[in-house]
């Protein structure tokens, strides 16, 4: 059994990691809309070129490809998308660092439904950055469920 103090800090770790994630992804989004009514394609290749990569090889003939093909009603779209997200993770961070029950099954639930495309991913191509995004999520769903079992457990108390 984990003592009181470590599963709350084990907690927090995973809410600042779930925060962090938001943060991120919503700086994402901000930097989407940064690009509306902008010549994406043009900024695409300019950073190919500063970039010093080779615009015709794989990656970044597909990253010109797609920035070819936005628009503003999609930098949108993604943009709003991000704002979603990241207001779920944050969410999610805030009532874990509290210790909410509610915050504990969303984060198990989301958390276990990555596990499938995760493992799906590694079987198509194994990389050491989805290896490690695998590991993460194991660890993460792994003390989020220890902490949800341990709630339910009950209370060793002393029999007078």
């Amino acid at each position: 059994m984990i003592s009181p103090n470590l599963q709350k800090s084990s907690l927090r770790a995973v809410a600042i990691f779930e925060a962090f994630k938001g943060a991120v992804v919503l700086a994402v989004g901000f930097g989407l809309l940064r690009l509306l009514h902008k010549d994406v394609h043009k900024i695409a290749c300019e950073f190919i070129s500063r970039a010093h990569l080779n615009p015709a090889h794989k990656y970044p003939t597909i990253f010109i490809d797609l920035a070819s093909d936005i628009t503003d009603h999609k930098l949108w779209f993604f943009a709003s998308l991000a704002l979603i997200y990241s207001a779920f993770r944050i969410v999610e961070g805030y009532g874990l660092w509290h210790e909410r029950a509610w915050a504990e099954w969303l984060a198990a639930v989301s958390g276990t439904v990555y596990l499938p495309i995760e493992i799906y991913e590694i079987c198509v191509h194994v990389s050491y950055v989805k290896v490690f995004a695998l590991i993460a999520n194991i660890i993460m769903v792994s003390i989020i469920a220890y902490v949800l079992i341990q709630k339910r457990q009950p209370q060793n108390t002393m029999l007078r």
